[in-house]
């Protein structure tokens, strides 16, 4: 195509001329802001690329403090630690209570015990890890026949009582393809099914356990956590994740004849306790009353330290705060940093802010979450009416120098934010390159290694020039 200009905003209607696409790139509108907004959004972009700030923020979250799973004493440590930052920066803080589950893992075993081929007095071992909220096996564990089955489906093909007193596997794949097709999200949507619901429906079956192939894109023998759900009209059982090779392994071990495992699970649930959301707002200067939220969830998984999920999240919302003190800027708008608890096992955090500023969320003008890990941010992701897609345009010539000119909606922009966005708050957040990111999500491999510090400045750049283009613009946003 001639002169396709992706940093223009795309929207209903009448497609820009050639003439009218030449002149915006000439000289391009400015919209809700004047030309001195625009050029302190240049200030934000390039001082977010240049400041080490969020990157020292993730190296404590996860080397210093480590997994920060909820109720545990680490994910306290991460609470009073973000909390001093803000402080440090300048910001109003304040800790809002959160009741959080404490679920401990204890150990997870997984062998083969009798299949065909099987050589005298040997065993295979299976790698699997508990899903979130599981309950466990007998302490010595509990040995049963093996069914597997790919899809909820297949089971509607079995006779009755095919399931009772087995170990259910769901094979379902989680699609690679799509994935690096750039659709890494719906492919994660797709599988994430079973690993939710699979202990309802094997359970409703009378199987005795449940697997569920990992919901990860790498082949590493790596599996990947996440939360799990029960029905309180169904017996709750143990619930694991394989590995896509060992779901492989059984498969096709059990297309040969009957196969057994044992399995040992020893997870418990301790008392709710009492976590915290980190709440700092940088006061607005002229409607301080007026909220332009900036967050990521600072709890994590335990089997990793939780650096793309969502340490980054929580690093890149902290740095607009960092930037914003660091340059001066107050804009008309309170800006307001979150850290989220609990988003990994319930979205207690989320609840408990929905719960308490209710009465103020007409007055929360936009809200922003990172919550997909700091890859490559190719643009913005909204959510709202269709003339946010207009009234962000101005923006994309700032993001041009970092390639985020893509403007688009969708139907999410972070769970945490959910309760607003579903009020009518517009939702935002950096429309990330996630082709890799579910190789490591959940998973041990997710640690600071793998954060890219050019590419999570780039984040916090879109972050920044966002948040204070929300905070100052004369007009709000379309609500």
């Amino acid at each position: 195509m001639i002169l396709s200009c992706t940093c223009v905003a795309q929207t209903p209607g009448a497609e820009p001329s050639i003439h009218e696409r030449v002149a915006r790139l000439i000289d391009p509108p400015t919209g809700a802001w004047n030309a001195a907004q625009i050029a302190t959004m240049g200030r934000l972009r390039e001082a977010a690329l240049a400041d080490p700030y969020a990157l020292d923020m993730v190296r404590h979250l996860t080397d210093n403090i480590g997994p920060r799973i909820a109720g545990s004493a680490q994910a306290q440590g991460a609470v009073e630690f973000a909390a001093d930052q803000m402080r440090a920066a300048g910001a109003d803080v304040r800790l809002e209570k959160v009741d959080v589950p404490h679920w401990v893992r204890g150990v997870e075993l997984g062998e083969l015990v009798q299949w065909a081929g099987q050589a005298p007095g040997t065993t295979q071992r299976i790698v699997l890890t508990a899903l979130g909220g599981s309950v466990g096996t007998p302490p010595d564990g509990l040995t049963a026949d093996l069914l597997v089955v790919n899809a909820f489906a297949d089971l509607k093909q079995l006779a009755d009582g095919a399931a009772k007193g087995r170990i259910v596997l769901f094979n379902q794949p989680f699609d690679k393809q799509l994935a690096v097709q750039g659709n890494a999200l719906a492919a994660y949507e797709r599988a994430v099914l079973y690993r939710s619901a699979a202990p309802i429906v094997a359970g409703s079956l009378g199987a005795s356990a449940v697997l569920i192939r990992s919901v990860g894109s790498a082949d590493y023998r790596l599996p990947h956590t996440g939360a799990t759900y029960y029905s309180p009209e169904i017996p709750r059982i143990p619930a694991a994740a394989i590995t896509a090779e060992d779901a492989d392994l059984l498969a096709n071990l059990a297309r040969q004849g009957p196969a057994r495992i044992h399995l040992t699970l020893t997870p418990h649930s301790l008392a709710r306790t009492e976590s915290y959301n980190v709440v700092a707002d940088w006061k607005g200067s002229e409607h301080p009353e007026e909220i332009v939220v900036v967050s990521g969830h600072l709890d994590s998984w335990d089997l990793g330290t939780g650096a793309l999920d969502d340490g980054v999240g929580v690093a890149v919302s902290m740095q607009v705060i960092h930037l914003l003190q660091r340059l001066a800027i107050h804009p008309r708008r309170t800006i307001r940093f979150v850290a989220w608890m609990n988003e990994e096992m319930g979205l207690d955090g989320s609840r408990a802010y929905a719960t308490a500023h209710q009465p103020d969320f007409a007055n929360h003008v936009a809200a922003l979450e990172s919550d997909l890990g700091s890859g490559h941010p190719g643009g913005i992701t909204y959510v709202g009416k269709p003339e946010l897609g207009d009234w962000l345009g101005p923006l994309i010539p700032v993001l041009e120098p970092i390639g985020a000119v893509m403007l688009t909606p969708g139907t999410e922009a972070g769970a945490d934010i959910l309760a607003l966005t579903a009020k009518g708050v517009p939702g935002f957040t950096p429309t990330v390159d996630s082709r890799r990111y579910f190789d490591y999500h959940h998973s041990a491999a997710d640690t600071f290694d793998k954060v890219v510090p050019r590419e999570l400045n780039e984040n916090a750049a879109v972050a920044a020039v966002l948040a204070y283009a929300l905070a100052d613009s004369v007009a709000k946003p379309p609500h």
